[in-house]
């Protein structure tokens, strides 16, 4: 712009070359006008730049707490996306393991289940043989009590004139004292009984029967005898296997129940951290981008205000001159004219053409 004191002192040199005159005042006047008109320019800019700085900084303090809040964010919702990263890890290991303990308790109760099965069936074959045993031995032990009590029979006499078990046995069948089949039981009895006996002595077993009808008494009331010891040892057995079985079932049972039921709840966890980290997976790209157009709205409003604050700074800076300058003009005007004249009022004139500020 051109410089208002320049134009004011070369036209104030013409009017000062020649003659002074009242039309001074005029001259005043006027630039007494251009600096009111510059004040009032300079304090109508001043209200709207003050303005505008409130503005920038109402805003910037606006934008600095959203992005702020937007770095909060994004870290909150990082550090939650690795917790329940973390946490799935945990339950997927959880779930693995449960299920392998899961397939071998559900392996060990099918395998004690199998194990019961077949000894319960070997328990019921046992005990339903000496059972039948233990009735064949009391019905062959009741007929020879019975026939014990008749006396001179030719049975009885046969009987007592066997030689061992066998013989006696097959004499009570031939006296129809005793059916076939008892008679092949008892004597696979008394044989068994014998070997057993020999094993557990070492020796051969001393005679067990004598040649009258008390020694085949005694035989066949000791294996009575032995049956019934073996049944009850075979109950107790069993009664003992039951129990053992039925703990062992009711701890696996318990097991495989504990294990479905967290492996339910770790599901479900898995599922509720899976759609946790997929919520906040999907939140913190809007918080980032959010956060991002915050930030550069941030640096587009920092670089205006900068810019309006250097042109407002600028500007107040030119209207200063422009003062000082008029001032400087009115002064030489004041100190160095006395009238009117030709000159004067082309200087008048020329005053008339002094550009006006910019606005």
């Amino acid at each position: 712009m051109k410089s208002a004191a320049a134009v004011l002192f070369a036209c104030s040199s013409v009017a000062v070359a020649d003659e002074t005159a009242s039309p001074v005042a005029k001259v005043i006047d006027l630039l007494s006008g251009l600096q009111a008109k510059i004040i009032g320019e300079g304090q109508e800019a001043q209200a709207s730049y003050d303005e505008f700085a409130e503005w920038c900084e109402d805003t910037s303090k606006q934008l600095q707490y959203e992005v702020k809040t937007g770095k909060q964010g994004v870290a909150n919702l990082q550090a939650k996306i690795e917790e329940e990263t973390s946490n799935i890890a945990a339950l997927n290991a959880k779930v693995e393991e449960l299920a392998a303990s899961l397939a071998a308790d559900t392996a060990d109760l099918k395998a004690a289940t199998t194990i019961r099965t077949t000894e319960k069936s070997d328990f019921d074959a046992a005990e339903k043989e000496l059972m039948d045993c233990i009735d064949t031995l009391g019905r062959a032990i009741g007929i020879l009590e019975r026939e014990m009590k008749k006396s001179g029979g030719a049975s009885m006499m046969q009987l007592q004139s066997a030689q061992n078990v066998a013989q006696a046995l097959s004499t009570m069948v031939e006296a129809s004292m005793l059916s076939s089949a008892d008679s092949d039981r008892l004597t696979a009895l008394v044989q068994s009984s014998q070997e057993s006996d020999e094993d557990e002595a070492g020796a051969p077993a001393a005679a067990v029967y004598e040649g009258h009808s008390g020694g085949i008494l005694d035989v066949l009331g000791g294996l009575l005898e032995k049956a019934q010891t073996r049944l009850d040892e075979a109950r107790k057995s069993e009664s003992t296997s039951v129990n053992n079985f039925q703990m062992l079932k009711q701890s696996l049972e318990d097991n495989i129940k504990f294990s479905n039921q967290e492996t339910d709840d770790s599901n479900k966890g898995l599922a509720k951290s899976s759609e946790s980290k997929a919520g906040a997976e999907g939140e913190l790209g809007v918080t980032s981008n959010d956060l991002s157009s915050d930030m550069g709205t941030l640096a587009d409003t920092h670089a205006n205000c900068m810019k309006n604050a250097e042109e407002f700074e600028s500007e107040t800076k030119s209207r200063a001159e422009e003062l000082n300058a008029l001032a400087a003009a009115k002064k030489v005007i004041s100190e160095t004219t006395g009238g009117a004249s030709p000159n004067l009022i082309r200087f008048y004139r020329c005053t008339r053409s002094f550009p006006r500020p910019r606005t």
